[in-house]
């Protein structure tokens, strides 16, 4: 069996938010729409104070509570693990939405621009059927399956991966197959203290966040 997730290293990220930047141009977001975002934490109390920068978004959990209240089988979890949106049967209803603890889904009711009028490359990237509909990351599925359609390994072959990644410039973003002992992402856990975000949930994400303090 094969199940994808991302690994990212809190250790590294330095918010730089490049790989929120390449998720928007790949994935043609329209404004205010961040399949890929980066929390900026602070904790601790004057002078003692500490940063941590976060990279979230949907976390293509293993029981993934959005698809359970979707009532038009929209949304899909494919047996590789990626949690997937049928734009074409979904009818808008956005209960995923509110089922989704990690806020990772998005609607757009109307076509929005970054100045105004499209620009020629707005319009050409421009999907109507993203409109009226539940939209999130998708771990670059259409570049995975391509790349596998060609020879390629996800999480090893740029191609094949999701830009996210691709585009980090601290190496803080890691993909691949965590059921592959051999993977970069099972020798990234092994190897390190990690966490998955609201584990007490019980949705078993496929996000997990490396640490240097124990877990909870």
């Amino acid at each position: 069996m094969t199940r994808y997730a991302m690994v990212a290293d809190l250790r590294r990220c330095v918010g730089c938010q490049t790989c929120t930047a390449a998720c928007k141009l790949t994935n043609a977001t329209p404004p205010g729409v961040q399949w890929r975002k980066v929390l900026d934490i602070e904790t601790g109390e004057f002078p003692n104070v500490e940063r941590t920068f976060m990279p979230v978004g949907c976390q293509h959990c293993s029981d993934p509570p959005c698809l359970d209240v979707c009532p038009s089988t929209a949304t899909r979890k494919r047996d590789d693990g990626i949690v997937t949106i049928d734009y074409d049967i979904c009818i808008g209803c956005a209960y995923c939405a509110v089922a989704c603890p990690y806020q990772a889904r998005y609607k757009v009711e109307k076509p929005s621009f970054a100045y105004g009028p499209a620009t020629a490359t707005e319009a050409q990237r421009f999907d109507e059927a993203r409109l009226g509909v539940a939209q999130k990351c998708t771990f670059c599925v259409d570049r995975i399956d391509a790349g596998k359609a060609r020879g390629l390994t996800p999480g090893v072959d740029p191609d094949a991966s999701p830009a996210c990644a691709n585009a980090c410039i601290a190496d803080a973003l890691a993909f691949g197959d965590i059921e592959d002992p051999d993977s970069n992402v099972s020798k990234l856990l092994s190897e390190n203290t990690w966490f998955q975000m609201h584990e007490e949930l019980g949705t078993d994400p496929g996000f997990y966040y490396l640490w240097d303090k124990e877990k909870a």
